[in-house]
């Protein structure tokens, strides 16, 4: 089985692709941010070729299809995942996509890896990964520089995800109003 990526929008944020199952159009792909130097988390993998199988993902507690020999990545896999914030240097997959995003996510998941996990029983997978001629744009223009004076790892911070600050509430309790301090408790 031969599956190809072809890159065609590169931005700031994410690199949409197609996918083709022996030439044959499958469904849309985001990756991250292509980039000429990795930065952990945050960057596509390079363009090539390699060989995919089938195996038990721990951090996803499921099978999932990995992409072996990316230099400088392991645990590669293709998945199911909307945005970037999705992956981790891996292949998100959907049936429909819009800037940054693909849609529809598991259902082209399920339809392609239904497809892998046959073909991974009795023939070799390969993947393909590469950038479409008419892409919408260059590769370089995408790259985030420090400005003058500043370094580069803090241009490289403000690429980094930031988990979100909001504290969930407790089963049972209002949470306390913003901006209101807390009197004492009243007696009971």
């Amino acid at each position: 089985m031969q599956l190809t990526v072809e890159r065609s929008t590169f931005t700031s944020r994410s690199t949409i692709g197609q996918l083709f199952v022996n030439g044959v159009f499958e469904c849309f792909t985001l990756e991250d941010v292509v980039r000429p130097v990795k930065i952990p988390g945050l960057t596509a993998i390079p363009e090539g070729v390699y060989v995919v199988t089938v195996s038990f993902s721990e951090r996803f507690k499921r099978l999932l299809p990995e992409v072996h020999n990316v230099p400088n990545f392991t645990g590669v896999r293709i998945h199911p995942g909307n945005t970037d914030a999705d992956t981790e240097g891996c292949i998100l997959v959907g049936q429909t996509r819009s800037a940054d995003f693909v849609g529809a996510s598991r259902a082209a998941f399920s339809k392609l890896f239904a497809g892998i996990q046959s073909a991974a029983q009795r023939e070799k997978i390969f993947l393909e990964v590469k950038s479409t001629a008419e892409a919408t744009r260059d590769i370089e223009a995408t790259r985030r520089r420090a400005p003058v004076g500043q370094p580069e790892t803090s241009a490289r911070r403000s690429l980094t995800r930031r988990p979100s600050r909001r504290r969930k509430a407790k089963p049972g309790r209002r949470p306390a109003a913003r901006g209101k301090q807390r009197r004492h408790p009243r007696p009971r």
